[in-house]
């Protein structure tokens, strides 16, 4: 059974930076596409970045140029790298694993993709 286990979130000043990972388990790492999502309160869950399984990447709009994704096969794990965090990320990250593989779908999620249970950023003015 597959499980992704999150961590690396916390409290931080506008302008700091975090390193979220998480670590899989129960699922053949490589052949997926991993990524973060989040979800503000009152608000939707929104995706933030992606890799693919021949690790592309791509990012939302609102983190380009501050976040990066990596994945690291031989450990099951893909980080979030967060750099000139701004209030407005304040949200809970999820990790999610998608077997289909791509950029395109993991933006697309349906049943098929995986969850963890999340890790909440906090970014104080």
């Amino acid at each position: 059974q597959a499980q992704l286990v999150e961590s690396g979130g916390g409290l931080v000043q506008a302008g700091g930076s975090l390193r979220l990972s998480c670590v899989a388990s129960g699922l053949t790492f490589s052949t997926y596409a991993m990524g973060w999502f989040r979800q503000a309160p009152g608000k939707e869950r929104e995706f933030v970045a992606a890799v693919s399984r021949s690790a592309s990447s791509t990012y939302a709009d609102s983190v380009k140029g501050r976040f990066t994704i990596s994945r690291d096969n031989a450990k099951n794990t893909v980080f979030l790298q967060m750099n000139s965090l701004k209030p407005e990320d304040t949200a809970v990250y999820y990790c999610a694993a998608d077997p289909r593989g791509s950029l395109y779908s993991i933006r697309r999620p349906d049943v098929s993709i995986r969850w963890g249970q999340g890790t909440q950023v906090t970014v104080s003015s």
